[in-house]
């Protein structure tokens, strides 16, 4: 699963903020549920942020009382449940990130381990889905059954795209083995609260 993230260092790469057409944010490196968040649509891909946290269409309540567990989607069995099913159909995009968290133990407090790319690019590729709820975007990760190395940590972790398999879920895509073969690392980070925030987070702890 995927509870907090680091932004993408977008600097130099394919999605320089500078060509992009939105204005561009700090980068953080502890984004939270509810917070908005650089996702990329369609084809031909185009920067938006969106609020990460799906809310559906058909959704007509007030946004506080929405509590459905929707930073989150299972690739295994988003494309039938009602909170994500046109999303999945109509709101496919591509979620950069430069990393992402996750904690193990028992009980609390629990360790954080910061989880980054192994390969030759340092930005993550996260499959998402996109839902506009009035005039509000919102968005959802999508996770999968872990892979080695991750498997020590979580059973479950984001949907982590190559360059050959974001266009392809872009455009329709339907396996749940997308994301088996990414590269990853990962190192234990010291305990940070909430409100933390800074390079500090990502830096490895013994």
């Amino acid at each position: 699963m995927c509870g907090r993230f680091v932004d993408p260092n977008l600097r130099g790469s394919e999605m320089d903020m500078s060509q992009t057409k939105i204005d561009p944010i700090p980068r953080r490196y502890n984004v939270k549920p509810t917070q908005e968040v650089l996702v990329m649509g369609r084809l031909p891909q185009q920067a938006q942020y969106a609020r990460w946290g799906l809310i559906p269409s058909w959704y007509r309540g007030d946004i506080r009382e929405w509590k459905a567990a929707t930073i989150n989607a299972r690739i295994e069995d988003a494309a039938q449940k009602p909170s994500f099913k046109a999303a999945w159909k109509y709101g496919r995009c591509l979620i950069p990130t430069g990393g992402y968290y996750e904690w193990t133990g028992a009980k609390a407090p629990k360790q954080p381990y910061f989880i980054a790319s192994a390969g030759n690019e340092e930005t993550l590729w996260f499959a998402g889905l996109v839902s506009l709820w009035g005039d509000l975007q919102t968005c959802a990760i999508l996770t999968r059954a872990a892979t080695e190395p991750l498997v020590a940590l979580h059973t479950r972790m984001p949907v982590i795209l190559s360059v050959s398999e974001r266009e392809a879920w872009l455009t329709g895509h339907e396996g749940p083995d997308l994301g088996a073969g990414a590269q990853l690392r990962y190192h234990p980070v010291k305990r940070f609260g909430i409100a933390d925030e800074g390079e500090a987070l990502i830096e490895p702890f013994a």
